[in-house]
C-alpha cells in the first residue's frame, strides 16, 4: 500500500433520477480533484437514490449503459468508488459498488446481506451477491462491502485475510432517533462498529453515508475515515451534504500490524476446520469420510471350500 488521499462525497441523490445524479457526481469529482484527492468514495446507490422499488428496472444499468461509460471517462483523473443498480446476465439486478480507475472497472462489489427488517426491505428488489473479494487499486489492496455487509464481521475479516488493507464501506443509512448529548443515535452505533472493524482488522476504513430524504426516510450522513488504530482521520458532521478528504499513512498501517500482530497469527486452518464442523452439524451435511467409506465397494466374499 501507498499513502493515498480519499475524497468522502457526502451527497444526497435525487430518487431515480440518473442524469442530475451524474452530474452531482461529476461536482464532486471536479471538488476532489482541487483537494489533491487520489480516489473519491461515494455513498450507497449514489446514482439512483435508495427506496427504488419497482423502479430498479428502469434505472439499473450494466457495464455497457452509456451513462456507465461515461463515468468510465469520468475516472480518467481520479479513482472513483460509485454505488448503483446493477444489470446482470439473465436480468438480475444488485445493489453494486464499482470500483473504477483510468477508464476501466477494477472491481464490481454486490451486497451480500440485503436487509429485510423494520424500515428495510432490499430483499424484494434485488438478488443477493455471493462472492467477498479483495482487489488491486493503483495504490494497493481494498475490498468493499456496502452498508449491511460491514455488520457482518466475517466479510470484512474475509477481505482482510485476502490481503486489502483499505474497506470501503458505502452506505445509504437513515437516522433513528437521537438522544441528549449523544446526537444521532444511529451514527453512534455507526462509528462504534467502524472503530471496532479498524481495530480487530487493523486495516483502515472508509465509510461514506448519504444524505437527502426519501420516502419518509432521512439519511443520517456521518461519513468518517478511521486508520488501523481505530482513530478517526477525517469526518463529517450528520445530516448535511459535504466532502472532507483522509489521508491514510501507510506507516500507520505498518506501525498497527506490528504492534497488534492479529493477521499474521490468524490460524486459517483452524477456522477452516471448524467452520466444516459446524456446516455439517447445522445442515446435517454427510461427513466426507462417510462418504469415502459409503462409496468404496464392498470387498468380494471368498468362495467356501
Amino acid at each position: 500500500m501507498q499513502t493515498v488521499r480519499v475524497a468522502l462525497a457526502q451527497i444526497a441523490p435525487k430518487l431515480g433520477d440518473l442524469k442530475s445524479n451524474f452530474e452531482i457526481h461529476l461536482d464532486a469529482v471536479a471538488l476532489a480533484r482541487r483537494k489533491k484527492a487520489h480516489v473519491v468514495v461515494f455513498p450507497e446507490l449514489s446514482l439512483t437514490g435508495y427506496v427504488l422499488r419497482d423502479q430498479v428496472p428502469e434505472v439499473a444499468l450494466s457495464r455497457e449503459a452509456p451513462l456507465f461509460r461515461k463515468l468510465l471517462r469520468a475516472s480518467a483523473q481520479i479513482d472513483m468508488v460509485v454505488g448503483f443498480a446493477e444489470e446482470t446476465q439473465g436480468h438480475r439486478f444488485h445493489n453494486a459498488a464499482a470500483y473504477l480507475s483510468k477508464g476501466r472497472v477494477l472491481h464490481i462489489h454486490r451486497k451480500i446481506y440485503l436487509p429485510t427488517y423494520g424500515m428495510f426491505d432490499e430483499g424484494r428488489d434485488f438478488a443477493a451477491g455471493d462472492l467477498v473479494r479483495a482487489f488491486e487499486t493503483p495504490r494497493g489492496p481494498a475490498g468493499i462491502l456496502i452498508c449491511e455487509d460491514a455488520w457482518h464481521p466475517t466479510c470484512a475479516w474475509l477481505l482482510v485475510q485476502d490481503g486489502a488493507e483499505i474497506l470501503i464501506a458505502p452506505s445509504s443509512g437513515p437516522t433513528r432517533g437521537a438522544k441528549p448529548g449523544r446526537g444521532i443515535t444511529s451514527l453512534t452505533v455507526w462509528h462504534d462498529l467502524l472503530r471496532t472493524t479498524a481495530q480487530f482488522q487493523t486495516s483502515f476504513v472508509v465509510y461514506v453515508n448519504r444524505v437527502g430524504y426519501e420516502d419518509g426516510l432521512n439519511f443520517g450522513g456521518g461519513s468518517a475515515a478511521l486508520d488501523p488504530f481505530g482513530r478517526i482521520v477525517a469526518s463529517l458532521p450528520g445530516l448535511s451534504e459535504g466532502m472532507t478528504v483522509a489521508e491514510l499513512d501507510v506507516e500507520v498501517l505498518r506501525r498497527a500490524r506490528t504492534a497488534y500482530p492479529l493477521l499474521r497469527d490468524e490460524n486459517l486452518e483452524l477456522v477452516h476446520r471448524e467452520i466444516a464442523r459446524i456446516r455439517q452439524e447445522r445442515f446435517q451435511v454427510p461427513d466426507p469420510l462417510d462418504m469415502v467409506f459409503l462409496q468404496e465397494p464392498a470387498a468380494p466374499r471368498r468362495k467356501a471350500r
